[in-house]
Order: structure tokens, then C-alpha cells, then sequence
């Protein structure tokens, strides 16, 4: 039995649904099992990350957790490792390619987030295995509104990343969680190509059959339109982190086809899946 939190988000999903085609049995931490439309065969509980002392049915027989950190600190995270190794030293932790920012003294909350997380892994004594992952393509979900609407994406125009498709990052999850000898390895998960936010609107345009562009906004321009839409200030400054900072080289790993043996997907093919999501 794998436990798997953030089961309902953009990777959650994928790694249950791999689970199941492997023959896994797999139970799902939720805040509300009655709105989790989650497969037929999943172990539905519930549960709250930021409880830690209510996990206790969750985590009972489980052999390994795949963790999906859903707050903006780590504030809380020594107690729910406290609370998991008590029932399994196991766990597998989504991570970001953004901690080797964190790491190098870059100013970076998102990256600081991660490298906190994982030293209170490290700390915890689990046997532990984090995916870092690049920008992951889902995240291009919160441009819906306006691509809708005008057409037009605005944002501040971020460094190009190798996006990585939600899908392969759970094929790796699921490899990792059912064999031995990933311990103590952090991977680094990228999609094959290396895409500005321009390409990436072009390519959402291309699988919805309608031309889309993105136009760049400063920074601080960017920031006030999200605090204005009612975004905390502290996930607009992370998400904003690194705006006006020196690009730092972006470079695709092979480590998606090395553990499952399968290239990764690239944008447009997630581009393709998700056409409904932008019309």
C-alpha cells in the first residue's frame, strides 16, 4: 500500500492512475473525500497535511509516501515526518530543480522552500528519494482565463525552461515507489526541450487551433496585477523570484527515459491533452 498526498492535483492524479496500472494498491490522503473523483480502486481518506496528529489512519500498513508539499513553508513538516516514520521510513518527495538555486545562495523562496523540506527529510531518518522537477507544464493552466478571454497571456517574462509533462514526472514517482535502489538519489525531471513563456503560448494556440501571444510585463507590474487578483504576497513573490536576475543555463537531463525507459513528453503533447482546458 502507497500513500499518496496531493492524490487530486496536476501530478497526484497521474501518480495514482500509474499505481493502479501496476497493480498497486494505492490510498489517497484528501481534504475532502466526498469532491476527490479519484479512479475506482483507490483508498480514499481523509486528511490534512497540516494535521499532523490526525494522520495516523492515513499512514497505518502504508510501505511508502509519495509527499506533495502544498504550503509556502516548512513550517509543520518536522511534525507530519514524525507522524510518517512512526508507520514507514519510505518517501518519495516532489521536489524542484529550483533548490540547486537555493543551494548556490541565490535568492530564490521557492528554491528555499524545497532545500528546507528536504533537509527536514534528511533529518527525519526515511529512507528518502527526491524528484526535482523543472517547470512542470500543468502550471501554464492559470493563463486559462486569459487565453480564453483575449487571447493575450501577460506575465513577466521568466527564463526558458525544459517543461516537464505532469506524466512523466509521475512515471518516475512510480518507478521510484515500487523498486529498490533509488535511496538517497535526488533526480532531476525535465521535459526535452528548452521554451520560453512565448513558445509555450504558441503552442497552446497550435493544439486549440487559434492564434495566442504572450506580452511580456515588468516584474513589478506583474506583481501588483496578482496581489490585485487576491494572490498572497508570498506566493507572488515566489512565483515572481528570479524575474529580473541574470538567466542561468537551462538544460534538459535524460533522466525521465533512463528510469522508465520512455522519452519524455514534450509541451505540445500536453498542449494536445489539455486543449479543452483553454477554450
Amino acid at each position: 500500500m502507497i500513500l499518496v498526498t496531493g492524490a487530486t492535483g496536476n501530478v497526484g492524479r497521474h501518480v495514482v492512475a500509474e499505481l493502479l496500472a501496476a497493480g498497486v494498491g494505492v490510498r489517497a490522503l484528501v481534504r475532502r473525500p466526498d469532491t476527490a473523483d479519484l479512479p475506482p480502486g483507490v483508498e480514499v481518506v481523509a486528511g490534512d497535511l497540516a494535521d499532523p496528529a490526525g494522520l495516523a489512519a492515513a499512514l497505518s500498513g502504508v510501505e511508502s509516501v509519495f509527499l506533495v508539499w502544498p504550503f509556502l513553508t516548512a513550517e509543520g513538516a518536522p511534525e507530519v515526518l514524525a507522524a510518517v516514520t512512526e508507520h514507514t521510513d519510505r518517501v518519495v518527495y516532489l521536489s524542484s530543480s529550483r533548490v540547486r538555486d537555493a543551494l548556490a545562495g541565490r535568492d530564490d523562496p521557492i528554491g528555499a522552500l524545497h532545500a528546507d523540506l528536504e533537509r527536514t527529510i534528511t533529518g527525519s531518518g526515511a529512507t528518502w528519494t527526491f524528484l526535482r522537477a523543472e517547470t512542470i507544464a500543468s502550471n501554464t493552466l492559470g493563463w486559462a482565463g486569459q487565453i480564453r478571454e483575449t487571447g493575450v497571456v501577460h506575465g513577466p517574462d521568466l527564463p526558458a525552461k525544459p517543461v516537464v509533462h505532469p506524466g512523466d514526472i509521475a512515471a518516475v514517482a512510480v518507478r521510484v515507489l515500487t523498486e529498490d535502489g533509488h535511496a538517497g538519489a535526488g533526480y532531476v525531471l525535465t521535459g526535452p526541450d528548452v521554451l520560453t513563456r512565448a513558445d509555450q503560448v504558441a503552442l497552446i494556440g497550435a493544439a486549440i487551433g487559434r492564434p495566442l501571444r504572450f506580452e511580456p510585463v515588468p516584474p513589478a507590474v506583474a506583481r501588483a496585477r496578482m496581489l490585485a487578483d487576491g494572490r498572497p504576497p508570498a506566493l507572488v513573490d515566489a512565483l515572481l523570484a528570479g524575474a529580473d536576475a541574470p538567466p542561468q543555463p537551462a538544460v534538459p537531463t535524460t533522466t525521465v527515459r533512463d528510469l522508465t525507459g520512455t522519452p519524455p513528453r514534450d509541451f505540445r503533447d500536453w498542449a494536445k491533452e489539455h486543449a479543452a482546458d483553454f477554450t
